[in-house]
């Protein structure tokens, strides 16, 4: 029952997204002339994203505390990171924002097509240089106006645990002096974990919350490994709550 479901997950998303891509070209094509920011590419893929989480019957996705957002406030966006779903169920925040992705995902046919059109941001991790590009991108992404997500544990967790984050995200948020906004997400592992392309149980409960934002003034140091491992242990415990809540 698991792989029908999931040959249905996979067939139908791929369908779509090949019916999507040539809105997404005509777009980028209009953007070449007058719209630097790409800010109509980035509407579509957010739709793309809603189309794609709603259009399963497996899965049920809950958000808590969109209304956080100030859609004009460019953010350092910080999720835990669970499964390859998280980037799809994340567009339920219907936020303009640029991710930041490991480059072999810029490198699938048509996903990583319609990425470059957007201005996601390229990592080649281990590499030094691409680290220092990737926070020059990130820098522009912010003053342009656009949130960019950072995945702070780097991977996605095994045991739907949030790990160690590492210190990039909170480098960025010191020197641009931007907000920090933590997001949890949690059951996406369960659907489709790390290891595996095997869609998991015939209905699951996703949990998306927005936690409050972390403006610079509330930063309480200038030390990105600190600021990481407090930002760390607050969503480790704001976790917790929303686990128990059910």
């Amino acid at each position: 029952m698991n792989i029908l479901k999931s040959l249905w997950v996979w067939l139908s998303s791929i369908t779509f997204v090949l019916l999507a891509f040539p809105v997404a070209l005509l777009l980028w094509l209009l953007a070449l002339a007058f719209d630097r920011r790409r800010l109509m590419n980035n509407r579509w893929m957010v739709i793309q994203g809603i189309v794609l989480t709603k259009m399963s019957p497996f899965w049920k996705v809950i958000v808590d505390g969109r209304e956080k957002l100030d859609q004009k406030q460019a953010y350092i966006i910080i999720p835990n990171h669970q499964s390859l779903l998280d980037i799809v169920f994340f567009n339920m925040l219907r936020h303009r924002l640029r991710w930041v992705s490991k480059i072999e995902i810029f490198r699938v046919p048509l996903v990583g097509w319609e990425m470059k059109m957007v201005k996601y941001i390229e990592l080649i991790r281990g590499n030094k240089a691409s680290v220092v590009k990737m926070m020059e991108k990130c820098v522009e992404s912010l003053q342009d106006g656009i949130s960019v997500v950072i995945f702070p544990e780097g991977t996605r967790s095994l045991t739907g645990t949030i790990g160690k984050f590492k210190t990039g995200a909170f480098q960025l948020a010191v020197k641009t002096d931007k907000p920090l906004l933590p997001v949890l997400i949690d059951g996406t592992g369960e659907i489709l974990p790390k290891k595996g392309g095997i869609i998991f149980r015939s209905r699951r409960i996703v949990r998306i919350r927005v936690l409050d934002p972390i403006f610079p003034g509330q930063f309480g140091t200038g030390d990105p490994d600190e600021l990481a491992s407090r930002v760390q242990a607050m969503m480790v415990t704001a976790m917790d709550q929303l686990r128990s809540e059910g």
